[in-house]
């Protein structure tokens, strides 16, 4: 225990971590696999998902089309145990779907996980405090451990999909006023609200992925679905966000009541704009509160070193 305490081996391990942490965070966007081609390719699956559900419906005869979807040995124990309760699952994949992820396989990976990593978690701690590692600790205290380490292992894959929804959240909300002001452009030269929505997705695939795979969808549902406004309401609620059921809210009462769309879309757009331009003021002035710390750990040290330290070498080498 003392030689894990000793001030050379916390340093090493200290080294360690931040030479781990600064290769995961140079080396976590290049793994990602968020591009645009996986984007592109979930909105054209929910237009064609939407357009054999339409063809379902019409048809007078059953199709025989029909694909049995292949069971993974996920979906075969969330089954078999039953981790998926009909009562959570709709809310789970609200939550889901705002993290970006929709289909019936993530509702299933993510029950199998929250099964999982709490026994995971709980075995890999009792393995290494029991058998591996030696130190000083009795029964106890290394049951009590492992019990922490299944209640992180319980909570971890919630904290990751809310981690996963904020960060959406953010990139939509970044990119929402220029796409309020792209709406407006599109419905002022005429274009319908299908038109419109197809028209901004194709302009922000680039600079906004995700809202502009929001919109995709939205464009297919509005040509598919047979209510309009079931489809910006899902729109509202795949985001979670309060300017994406504004927006929602406008069109769907301009849609009921025939009102004009550029006119509602044009005070939206400014609003959005002026809430930008507040949010970039608090960080700003949050900013030099937030710098005082660094600067009393990391700058005025290394400042007191650099203008007492030769007066204390001097008067060292006097004496």
């Amino acid at each position: 225990m003392d030689t894990l305490l000793a001030p050379e081996n916390i340093i090493i391990a200290l080294g360690s971590i931040g030479a781990f942490l600064t290769i995961v965070a140079f080396g976590m966007p290049m793994l990602g696999n968020d591009n645009l081609r996986s984007r592109l390719k979930t909105v054209a699956a929910r237009r064609e998902e939407l357009s054999a559900a339409q063809r379902q419906k019409f048809s007078s005869q059953p199709s025989t089309l029909r694909q049995q979807a292949s069971r993974s040995y996920v979906t075969f124990l969330v089954e078999k145990l039953k981790l998926v309760n009909p009562a959570d699952s709709i809310g789970i994949k609200h939550k889901l779907a705002q993290a970006g992820m929709r289909s019936e396989a993530h509702l299933y990976t993510y029950a199998f996980f929250r099964f999982v990593a709490p026994i995971l978690f709980g075995l890999l701690t009792a393995t290494y405090l029991f058998f591996l590692a030696k130190v000083e600790m009795g029964p106890s205290a290394k049951l009590i451990y492992s019990f922490a380490a299944a209640v992180i292992g319980f909570f971890l894959p919630q904290i990751l999909m809310k981690n996963k929804i904020q960060n959406r959240q953010k990139a939509i909300l970044k990119i929402f006023p220029d796409a309020m002001d792209l709406l407006v452009i599109c419905v002022e030269a005429g274009l319908s609200m299908e038109a419109a929505f197809h028209r901004v997705a194709s302009e922000l695939q680039e600079q906004g992925p995700e809202l502009a795979e929001e919109l995709g969808l939205t464009t297919a549902e509005l040509a598919f679905l047979p209510d309009r406004r079931q489809a910006l309401t899902n729109l509202a609620e795949r985001t979670g966000l309060p300017a994406i059921k504004s927006l929602v809210t406008a069109l769907s009462q301009a849609e009921k009541y025939g009102t004009p769309i550029s006119v509602s879309l044009r005070v939206l757009s400014q609003e959005q704009r002026d809430e930008r331009m507040s949010r970039a003021e608090q960080k700003a002035g949050a900013l030099p509160a937030q710098l005082t710390v660094p600067m009393i750990v990391f700058f005025l040290p290394v400042l007191f070193v650099v203008l007492i330290g030769p007066a204390i070498i001097k008067a060292m080498n006097t004496i």
